[in-house]
């Protein structure tokens, strides 16, 4: 039986090709993805524009991963409520509103405001395209090489985000960066209808109160990072916003452990291979989205338009793409535990090298090379990170863990921008800015490098 109010009944899922599958239910965060880059190479534009400072950008970026990142847990738990695919056309629906409002935004606030929308519009249909793509798949084995390939056509789509970015901005302005989401998301809603697979509900309490913990916990987090080198750390607001954060963790945590309905499942809570790879997740994402916002500043405030801003992100961000690949040739033969010790290792020592030798007179090959190789590794890791957490949830909490985790990965990508804005305000050079980054992007692999050998020790092929 269809459910009210749908345009039209879905395909049967064996007459289906498993590509178009997949790709349906890539549409969501390719659309996200190539957002979040091409408004890094947007940026320069956007300050002239509006008229928005360094504080501001940094909230453009965050504030749109900010609602992201608070909401995920949320969008999950709809999920499990009212269907996936449900929730999963809903978040497209917001997404677009928030695309057109930020297409028409008069003002610095006006823009952060309706990132802030397109950020909920992620989060709804996040952990939702991630459970209906585990619900197609039956064999595991099958399950694990979908898992790749969608790794890989979101990091296409993130390495193509610098290029149509730099494209729309150089010809049409940078208000076209928005635009472009509206034609890609109206897509991805019709072929939801037709294609995504009927998976079942699960009646779910939605925790109001711990999503409004976590949410406060975050935006006031975000308000200490972004505002604090600003107004100074010791600014009343920023004492004010630390202590919500701190009281804010405290009342979540004790809820969870506590509380009728937590925003986890405890059999997932208390799973170490389960918290190890969402540590994973939030250390990568810190470092990754950390270096993109930090280089794409570099980039442009050496002279750089839009356009040449893109062109020269290309061959970084086309890096994970090739490790998404090589991640699912790897980990068909000796399982995802190995392609993960394998790229975080080799990540480090790039970042240790950039750590060591990059100047400002760094010429920009070198720049890129390296990156590229540092961002080829950690694009192998990323797929092994995903197939543990979804193998060790199953189907039973699926939605729950796929929110869980990106869940993680967005705070750790807040957190890294974040904290490259305070190494920036802090630090008026170049020369000091980029080893005094690069110094924490090279924690964040060592600690994600901990994790992995210490107690993640699933993942070995059928």
């Amino acid at each position: 039986m269809n459910n009210p109010g749908t345009l039209a009944p879905a395909i049967q899922p064996r007459q289906i090709p498993a590509l178009l599958v997949l790709m349906t239910l890539a549409i969501g965060f390719v659309m996200a993805m190539i957002d979040v880059t091409a408004v890094n190479t947007a940026l320069s534009d956007i300050s002239l524009s509006l008229g928005v400072p360094l504080t501001g950008l940094v909230w453009v970026v965050d504030g749109y991963t900010l609602t992201f990142a608070a909401l995920l847990m949320a969008g999950g738990a709809l999920a499990d409520r009212y269907g996936p695919k449900n929730v999963y056309q809903g978040g497209l629906s917001v997404f677009i509103l928030g695309s057109v409002l930020c297409a028409v935004a008069p003002s610095g606030n006006a823009l952060i405001a309706a990132r802030l929308l397109q950020g909920a519009g992620a989060a709804l249909f996040m952990p939702s395209s991630l459970s209906l793509l585990t619900h197609a798949y039956e064999d595991q084995a099958t399950r694990a090489r979908m898992l790749a390939t969608w790794s890989a056509i979101v990091g296409c789509s993130s390495a193509s985000g610098p290029l149509v970015g730099g494209l729309l901005v150089h010809e049409f302005g940078w208000r076209s960066v928005f635009w472009v989401n509206v034609p890609i998301g109206l897509l991805g809603i019709v072929l939801t209808q037709l294609v995504a697979p009927a998976t079942p509900r699960m009646e779910r309490a939605l925790s109001m109160l711990s999503h409004l913990l976590g949410m406060a916990a975050l935006a006031a987090l975000s308000f200490v990072l972004i505002e604090g080198p600003a107004l100074g750390w010791g600014a009343a607001p920023v004492l004010v916003a630390f202590v919500v954060t701190v009281a804010s963790v405290f009342l979540l945590v004790r809820r969870e452990r506590s509380g009728a309905h937590p925003l986890l499942p405890r059999a997932l809570f208390e799973t170490p291979v389960f918290a190890a790879a969402n540590g994973v997740g939030f250390l990568i994402n810190f470092a990754v989205f950390g270096q993109l916002f930090l280089i794409s500043l570099y980039i442009q405030q050496s002279g750089a338009d839009a356009l040449h801003t893109g062109l020269k992100l290309i061959p970084m961000m086309a890096a994970f793409a090739v490790g998404n690949l090589i991640s699912g040739r790897i980990a068909a033969r000796v399982g995802s535990r190995p392609p993960m010790l394998l790229g975080l290792m080799v990540g480090l020592g790039m970042a240790v090298l950039m750590l060591i030798g990059l100047t400002p007179q760094t010429p920009y090959w070198l720049l890129a090379l390296t990156a590229a190789i540092m961002n080829v590794a950690i694009g192998v890791a990323i797929p092994g990170m995903t197939t543990t957490v979804m193998l060790v949830a199953g189907k039973a909490h699926s939605n729950s863990a796929a929110a869980a985790l990106n869940a993680n990965r967005q705070i750790g990508a807040l957190v890294g921008v974040a904290m490259m804005g305070t190494v920036m305000h802090m630090v008026p050079e170049w020369a000091w800015r980029l080893p005094l980054a690069f110094s924490l992007i090279s924690a964040a692999y060592a600690g994600a490098l901990v994790l992995v050998y210490r107690y993640i020790k699933l993942g070995k092929p059928a």
